[in-house]
């Protein structure tokens, strides 16, 4: 299930927004500046370098720590919407963002909790395929949070998207008698809606180290609210919604890569296949 609207202008002035993307240099000696999500003007992630040849990512920051629900919408997102634009979700969370233009996806997704370094994490399994490790550390990248995987497939023979939902805070943090609340109802068949704000990453290795330089497509979808939900889909093996805010003007893809997206979801799953002519 997937429903797209037309992209659409939403959000504060940045001073005014509680959520914000924005630039420092990076700590090590100066380099190259850091693209980061914040949150009440603190750095909550860190994301893909501009270059867009350096390998994807995200990983959370030490002063990542808040989660932006809304109080006045929960009753909405406890079913399922079956609209981007039902009960004013998308201009109750648009107030939380920075001005800009988004494009509302509505998805189905299957959470698959993901622990890095364990079995199913993409930075140390298909990123190493293609970039290798981190020559400067001779490891991985490292998120430093749990996350979720929900989907992949073939964009062409030499990319393929990637699809990530990431909480603002890990799991650990979760209320337990919540999340088993939403087991409970998942299991008597209530699909509840989750919200993030979203970004488009295309990435490739401008010098193969792997054994795999294909493109990779990085749909990354931060946690506005849904926490409990997203942990109790995991554990029960549950569907949820998932109304995305897609920053088009906050990730590293071009207009026709983001337009191409709601048909790109719409297709199978299907997992990256290496080339049989990739090298090390």
């Amino acid at each position: 299930m997937i429903t797209s609207g037309e992209p659409r202008n939403l959000g504060r002035p940045a001073p005014e927004a509680r959520l914000r993307f924005g630039t420092e240099l990076h700590e090590l000696g100066g380099g190259p500046r850091r693209r980061l999500l914040m949150v009440d003007d603190e750095p909550a992630f860190e994301l893909s370098f501009y270059c867009g040849t350096c390998p994807f990512l995200f990983r959370r920051l030490e002063t990542a720590g808040e989660k932006l629900s809304l109080e006045s919408v929960q009753e909405r997102l406890t079913g399922a919407l079956d609209d981007p634009d039902d009960g004013g979700v998308i201009e109750a969370f648009g107030a939380l963002l920075p001005e800009g233009e988004y494009l509302p996806l509505l998805l189905s997704v299957e959470p698959r909790l993901i622990i890095p370094g364990g079995e199913g994490d993409y930075f140390s399994g298909e990123q190493v395929t293609s970039w290798g490790i981190n020559q400067f550390w001779g490891l991985p990248e490292y998120p430093h949070t749990p996350y979720y995987r929900t989907f992949e497939t073939a964009v062409d023979a030499d990319a393929h998207l990637y699809e990530f939902v990431v909480p603002m805070v890990p799991p650990t943090l979760n209320d337990r008698e919540r999340v088993e609340e939403y087991v409970a109802l998942m299991e008597q068949g209530t699909v509840p809606t989750a919200v993030a704000i979203s970004t488009l990453d295309v990435c490739q290795p401008a010098i193969s180290f792997g054994d795999d330089p294909s493109v990779h497509w990085g749909l990354t979808h931060f946690l506005l609210d849904g926490h409990h939900k997203l942990e109790a889909a995991a554990a029960a093996g549950r569907p949820v919604r998932l109304l995305s805010l897609l920053a088009l003007g906050e990730s590293l893809a071009g207009a026709e890569d983001s337009a191409r997206l709601p048909a790109l979801r719409a297709r199978p799953r299907s997992a990256r296949i290496s080339s049989p002519s990739a090298t090390r």
